[in-house]
Parts: structure tokens; sequence; C-alpha cells
């Protein structure tokens, strides 16, 4: 990748090995205060799936409404990634990232502020801005890395979705401990109000700290390209293939995190708070997994990751979209005196449901991080654009599936229906992954392509 690397004037005296160890230092920190960074601007992103249900009970929403919220949060964090991950490539991670702390920290606060539905809706929407912030994560952290370590520094930083968890641990917490009348006579709000201004607060300090901790000189592989050269890679349709495998594994992710809570609540009939550790049972795995996906992506492939991923998946979800009920078969009286006879009775308790949840969060974590792999490995000088874009309709997922799945609901009376979209959606990525794979092994031995029955020939196997 070009661009400057280093303050050469001030590195001009150094040897080799010393050079090697600033740049290895400088990475660490970019990579480091990146994360810390996108961790707190996800909690911020997703912070709704555990306000929602307190908004709920003081506005008296429905559940299509409080999707919309969540939803319409989510739509910001997914629109602008592709510009901003250009951006990150033109002018630098740090400057950008910086300024979208700065600017995300406005609508916090004011979402503490809302006092009805319609400005819930707005201020939900600009606070949204926070989940761009993987693009330009993504972006300054593959132009700092070697390509075979970026895999794992992407899976590191990948791990920041664990901010989805922050709120499911210290909003109901915090809901509960500040007065509702709020501190200091009211300037600083209490109840579900206290959330956003705590992270409104948090996102300036986290701005000041990114800006003095991170290299002055940064990289910028898209200085100086023409903007329609950088956007070139779009149409291959590898991106718009790779984006939805993102829905799958990343799209899927930001919509359970925050549809479990409220499915938690109603259909097993939890406290919040204990809804909020269950569903923190699936973003930890979901989230602290990402860097051995990206280990396993460096050492195996993506693509035998992404198999196993979409395997175990297909498998979990298959299981969670099973109604609860039984079959009744109709009998002789004389085997059966009552004519009929149930069998096959299926009841998800919550452990089972929590514990095959867990198995798919353990797959998505995986499943994230071998998608960016491929990035790099097919487009390395393009990653912000690339990045951005499969970024972006990955996360476009997490908007759209929500009201689907309150819909769905809706429609058939069964809350199962969440995850019997997820298995559909799933299968879909893995069969179009698998006719690709098929397509490239076809092209690369034609010679085989009819060979099902047959055993190699001798100089097939180069003997």
């Amino acid at each position: 990748m070009s661009g400057p690397t280093l303050d050469t004037a001030g590195m001009a005296d150094m040897t080799p090995a010393a050079s090697s160890g600033v740049e290895a230092r400088q990475r660490q920190q970019v990579l480091w205060m990146s994360t810390v960074g996108f961790t707190l601007m996800f909690a911020v992103w997703l912070m709704f799936g555990v306000l929602g249900l307190p908004i709920r009970t003081e506005l008296g929403l429905t559940p299509v409404q409080l999707s919309w919220i969540s939803a319409v949060a989510i739509l910001n964090g997914a629109i602008w990634r592709l510009p901003f991950g250009i951006l990150a490539d033109r002018y630098g991670g740090r400057i950008v990232f910086t300024a979208m702390l700065v600017v995300t920290s406005i609508p916090a606060f004011l979402v503490s502020q809302a006092q009805s539905y319609t400005q819930l809706l707005i201020y939900a929407f600009l606070a949204g801005l926070a989940g761009n912030s993987f693009a330009v994560g993504i972006a300054w952290n593959s132009a700092w890395f070697p390509a075979h370590r970026q895999g794992t520094a992407l899976g590191v930083f990948g791990a920041g979705n664990v901010g989805a968890s922050l709120t499911k641990f210290v909003g109901p917490a915090l809901i509960a401990v500040v007065p509702a009348a709020g501190l200091l006579g009211g300037v600083v709000p209490g109840g579900w109000r206290f959330v956003p201004f705590m992270y409104g607060v948090l996102l300036l300090v986290m701005a000041v700290i990114m800006w003095m901790g991170t290299p002055r000189t940064d990289r910028m592989p898209g200085q100086g390209r023409p903007l329609k050269n950088m956007l070139k890679p779009l149409r291959n349709m590898s991106v718009w293939r790779f984006s939805l495998y993102y829905v799958v594994v990343f799209g899927a992710y930001v919509a359970l995190a925050a549809w479990l809570p409220r499915y938690y609540v109603d259909v097993f009939g939890l406290e919040l708070s204990n809804a909020a550790l269950l569903t923190a049972l699936f973003i930890f795995p979901a989230s602290l997994l990402r860097p051995v996906g990206g280990y396993l992506a460096d050492r195996l492939g993506a693509r035998r990751v992404m198999y196993a991923s979409f395997g175990a998946m297909l498998a979990a979800t298959l299981v969670l979209s099973m109604p609860e009920g039984h079959i009744v078969l109709y009998l002789p009286e004389s085997v059966e005196p009552s004519g009929t006879r149930e069998v096959m009775r299926f009841t998800m308790s919550v452990w089972l449901f929590t514990a095959l949840v867990f198995v798919v969060g353990c797959a998505m974590g995986v499943g994230k991080a071998a998608v960016y792999k491929y990035i790099p490995d097919y487009f390395p000088r393009d990653v912000g654009a690339v990045g951005g874009l499969v970024g972006a309709l990955g996360a476009l997922g997490g908007f759209f599936l929500p009201p689907f799945f309150a819909y769905g609901e809706r429609f058939t009376g069964m809350p199962q229906m969440t995850f019997l979209i997820l298995f559909l959606l799933t299968l879909v990525s893995a069969i179009w992954m698998h006719l690709t794979v098929v397509g490239f092994l076809q092209k690369a031995a034609p010679q085989l392509k009819d060979d099902f029955e047959r055993p190699a020939t001798a100089a097939q196997r180069g003997e």
C-alpha cells in the first residue's frame, strides 16, 4: 500500500531494527485505540436493544414501533460506511475516527432529552452514525498491518462488537440506581435517560484519548487516487457475494442483539435484567471469537471457515425455528381407546434456547472475521471502499431484519419466525458460496468436470 508510513525526519538516524520496533509499536497503538473506540461506538449504536423496553413502558409503544427505534439507528450506521471507508483511506483513520466520536456525542445527548416517539426516532437515527465507525477502523488497520497479519488484526478490531454487551450489563443497573429525577438538580437526567447521557460524555473523552494516543503521521493508501478509480472494484460480483455473507454473520447479529432482550421477556417471561444477561451470552462469543476467526482464516483460508460457520448456523437455527407442539396420530380404538395419540412433543426451554443461540453467536463471531479476510486478499488496495460497501450492506441487514421479525411474528403468531427467517437467509448464502466454489474448481480443472464416479487416472494423479 502506498502513502506515508512514519515520520522520516525523526527516523533518519534509526537502525532498521529500531525503525521496525517503532512501526510495530505504532501498529499496536492504532489497533488498540481503534478497538476501544469501536467498542464504545458499538455500544451507542445498539443501546436501544435494552433501553427500548423502559422506553416502551414510558411512551406506550407497540412491538412494531419499538422495532423501528432500533432499526433507524441501525440504518444510519449502515448507509454511510462506504463513504467513511473511502475517507479513511484518503485522509487517514485517525482524523476520521476522532471526528466521528465528537459528532456522535451530540445525538447521544439528545436521546437523553427526547420526550416523544417522533423525537426519539429522529435522535436514534442520528446516534446511529456510530455504526459507521466500523468501516473507518477496518480501513485504518488494513493500512497499517501486512497482508499475512490482517486477518488476525481485523479480527481483534472487530471484537469491539462486544460493545453491544455494555448496555446489556450496565443499562439495567444504572436505570435502577440513578434516580428518575436525575442528578445535580436534574442537570444529569435519570432513569433510562442517564445511559445515553453517560455515553455522550465517554465519546468526548475517547476522542481526546484517541487523538493523543495514535501516530501523528498516518497511512493513507487512497491519498491522491481518483474517486472513480477507488469505486471501480465495486463492479465485481464477489463484493456483492461477500456482502450477503456479511448480512448473515453481522446484520443478523446486530438484529438479534437488539431483538433478543424483548424475545426473552415476551416469550419466556424473564425480567429485563435476566434477559439482558442471557442476551450477553449470545453477544460475547459473537464478538470475542472474532479474533479466533481471523486467526483461523489466516491459517486455513476464509472459505473453509465460512463453510463451518454456515453449517453451524443452519443446524442451530433449524431447531430454533421449530414451533412448540406435537403430532396427533389417529389410531383404531383397538390400539388406542381414545382414538388419538400425541407423539413427538416438543417444548423449547429457556436453557435449550440459550444454548442454541450461543452456538449461533459462536458461528457468527468466527464468520465475521472470515468475511473480512476475503477483502484484503481480493482487493488489497481498496479495503476502504470494498470494506465500506460490504459493511454497509451487511449492516442494512440489521436494519431490515428486526421489522421482518416483528411482522413475521405478527402475521403468524409464532415468535419462532425470527429464526426461520434467519435459517432461510443462511441457506441461500451457503448455496451461493458452494456454487461459487464448485465453479472455481471446474474452471481450474475442466477435464474433471464430469468425473463423479471414475477413479483418477495415473496421469491425473501426477504419477
